[in-house]
């Protein structure tokens, strides 16, 4: 096992969870460090005297499971090793290799003594007929790459360095956790995530979608990595690709867009893209049209584009996305009559509304970013996060934050 190193925001998920009658499965991105985590948590077990058979813990992409394809022999093998004496912990990393293994899941609960935790790399594994058979008997912990704050606890950097250049190092080669062992060397990062990206394109979108075409979906990828941040819809994406001849089209336009709308289904359910809905501020109500999509680590998107400093604002969007996904926030784009706020961010006791851009300086932008803020009737905060270091805390009761700071509350 290679040194481990500590997420504790995750792990003590895992803890507060332990021996709860519920299915732990943790779900995210291909490397993103969800088997370290499980192997954290069974070091902790180990640490807190379980003893070591009565942990079963198996990565079902081995080799060595490679007769388990299916739940009645998966079930067989577990069940033999599963300890009667006392409380057996089953860890099992990538079990969408097994097919119908939720139906073993749910026997081992009836069964045994068990505490149960489960990987996947996509979101099939949450798949409605999982759902029904485990309904309401699961939890989801969703494992994102490194935080800036993590990213800090991960590198090494000279205490010369600047918050800044760390900062701008984090926005270049992203938070996926494999790149440590890289230091910075950009051609090697690079090899890495091109790898990452191809096992989850050939193995958890194009295996598991057989009509899935890989030179458009690398199309609708490329078209949406360069307009991250940007409104669009299946619909105005389609009849782009559609002009360029990329999608044929037949009677009118929905068919490009239903097409566009299947592939970008694929790449949210491996956790390549989130999808963000847009919310009426003031009629309170979810629309249906035209929503926002951000990508699961800025790594992947300037492996694939190159990065490009000028559009920073939208970059500097993503991270404020991901950072509020972390923090638990439900995350909608605001509309504000004729104008739009970033992010509306909710939890059961808590709103905030946030504006993210670049710089406040001129006098234009300013007014660009505080007005939707300030029509809004609520008294919920409002925030606007920028990579201005002025003294200005405060815009009429609008709190005016630096945004490296708010990423490392």
């Amino acid at each position: 096992m290679n040194t481990l190193i500590d997420r504790p925001s995750y792990l003590e998920q895992l803890i507060q969870n332990k021996d709860v009658d519920l299915v732990k499965i943790v779900t995210g991105l291909r490397r993103c460090g969800k088997s370290s985590i499980l192997d954290l948590f069974h070091q902790y077990l180990v640490d807190g005297g379980v003893s070591e058979n009565h942990i079963i813990h198996m990565n079902l992409e081995s080799l060595k499971y490679r007769e388990l394809t299916d739940y009645l022999s998966f079930y067989d093998h577990v069940s033999e090793r599963i300890m009667k004496d006392e409380r057996t912990y089953l860890i099992f990393d990538e079990l969408q290799m097994v097919k119908h293994w939720e139906k073993a899941i749910e026997s081992f609960r009836l069964d045994f003594d068990v505490d149960i935790y489960i990987t996947g790399s996509n979101a099939y594994l949450l798949s409605t007929e999982f759902s029904t058979i485990l309904s309401g008997r699961y939890i989801e912990i969703k494992i994102l790459p490194l935080s800036f704050k993590e990213f800090l606890d991960f590198y090494e950097f000279d205490v010369t360095v600047a918050p800044e250049e760390k900062f701008q190092k984090y926005l270049q080669i992203g938070g996926m956790p494999i790149l440590r062992e890289y230091q910075f060397n950009e051609a090697r990062s690079n090899q890495a995530l091109e790898g990452i990206y191809s096992t989850v394109v050939l193995r958890d979108i194009l295996q598991r979608n057989d009509s899935a075409d890989q030179n458009m979906l690398q199309k609708i990828v490329m078209f949406l990595c360069s307009n991250i941040g940007s409104i669009t819809s299946p619909n105005s994406i389609g009849n782009v690709l559609a002009y360029e001849g990329d999608i044929q089209k037949t009677k009118g336009k929905s068919v490009a867009g239903k097409t566009v709308e299947k592939y970008i289904s694929m790449l949210r359910n491996a956790f390549v893209f989130y999808s963000v809905g847009r919310y009426d501020v003031k009629g309170k109500q979810l629309l249906k049209t035209l929503g926002k999509n951000y990508i699961i680590d800025m790594g992947f998107r300037n492996m694939l584009l190159g990065y490009r400093d000028g559009d920073r604002g939208h970059i500097l969007e993503n991270i404020v996305f991901l950072e509020l996904l972390r923090r638990d926030y439900r995350v909608y784009i605001g509309k504000v009559g004729d104008t739009e706020v970033d992010f509306v961010a909710e939890k059961p006791d808590d709103k905030m509304y946030i504006q993210v851009t670049e710089s406040m300086q001129t006098e234009e932008t300013r007014e660009r970013e505080l007005r939707p803020l300030r029509m809004i009737p609520d008294n919920y905060e409002k925030i606007v996060l920028s990579m201005d270091r002025n003294y200005i805390k405060s815009y009429e009761g609008i709190r005016s934050l630096y945004l490296i700071d708010w990423l490392l509350q």
